[in-house]
């Protein structure tokens, strides 16, 4: 999966009063595009060297001994260096892997900053608190932090088969598995119940869990579940968000064409033989 970049690390603490010397990387993020260097399918994050900077840049995070801040103000594109989204980056292969999950996870943070800029109860504008990732409003007091969105990624499994889903009205065309984020007041495992029986119309029994997944292009915590069909197979597709919905065996599983997502290592582990309730 994306986050897997061992030997790397990143590092996502929250560290004070850190500023920006001229080796430091620059994430500029301007309406769902990120500016980077892109040669072949290899790309990088300018250096502040090589940018205009103001010295207010924000510290979001650190990817091995490098660090990453937030720009302060938009560079133009120039020499190599152009605004693409994540989606594009995506579908070209672009790479290394750690470079990726960096651009995940520092676009998160960096709308997170951008989203909060004024408090959402008064209005006022918002300050950073030096202590703490969070933002502070100096008028009516409120903190705010980082916000993360639970979700579920269900396989859902009839004997020796996957029940395989495609979106509807997406370009993304690939196999999925049934998905949704949780709902207030819910558990995570009713969360699977509902996604499947709203998706489907299928109810699901042995809900077990597999592994998480941290997926910054939508803000959320992906969890794995396996569950298996409680009752009849027959399936009552939600029209408006599946075009494609049906049970398909071990062998004819067909894979997305990366390893990013949490969903295509469950189906690459259920079409390699893996039980998830043995």
């Amino acid at each position: 999966m994306i986050q897997d970049i061992a030997p790397h690390r990143l590092y996502n603490e929250f560290q004070r009063d850190q500023r920006i010397s001229e080796n430091d990387m620059v994430f500029a993020y301007n309406q769902g595009k990120i500016l980077v260097e892109k040669l072949g399918q290899t790309i990088r994050l300018p250096r502040a060297g090589e940018l205009e900077t103001t010295g207010k840049e924000i510290y979001l995070l650190k990817l091995d001994d490098s660090k990453i801040f937030l720009a302060d103000q938009l560079p133009e594109e120039k020499d190599h260096f152009h605004y693409y989204t994540l989606k594009e980056l995506r579908n070209e292969s672009c790479g290394p892997l750690e470079m990726m999950f960096l651009l995940y996870t520092a676009r998160h943070l960096a709308s997170w900053y951008l989203d909060n800029r004024f408090c959402g109860t008064c209005g006022h504008k918002t300050v950073h608190d030096h202590k703490e990732r969070a933002m502070l409003c100096p008028s009516c007091g409120r903190k705010i932090y980082p916000r993360l969105l639970p979700a579920v990624i269900v396989g859902v499994v009839s004997g020796d088969e996957l029940l395989l889903t495609k979106y509807a009205g997406r370009r993304f065309a690939q196999n999925a598995l049934v998905a949704g984020f949780t709902e207030i007041g819910e558990s995570l495992e009713g969360t699977v119940r509902r996604e499947v029986m709203e998706e489907t119309g299928l109810k699901v029994k042995n809900i077990t869990y597999y592994k998480s997944q941290p997926w910054g292009s939508a803000d959320d915590i992906l969890m794995g579940f396996y569950c298996q069909v409680d009752g009849p197979t027959t399936i009552r597709r939600d029209e408006e968000e599946l075009k494609e919905a049906a049970f398909t065996k071990r062998e004819d599983i067909v894979l997305q064409t990366d390893d990013y997502s949490l969903t295509n290592e469950m189906m690459r582990r259920f079409k390699e033989g893996y039980d998830p309730f043995a």
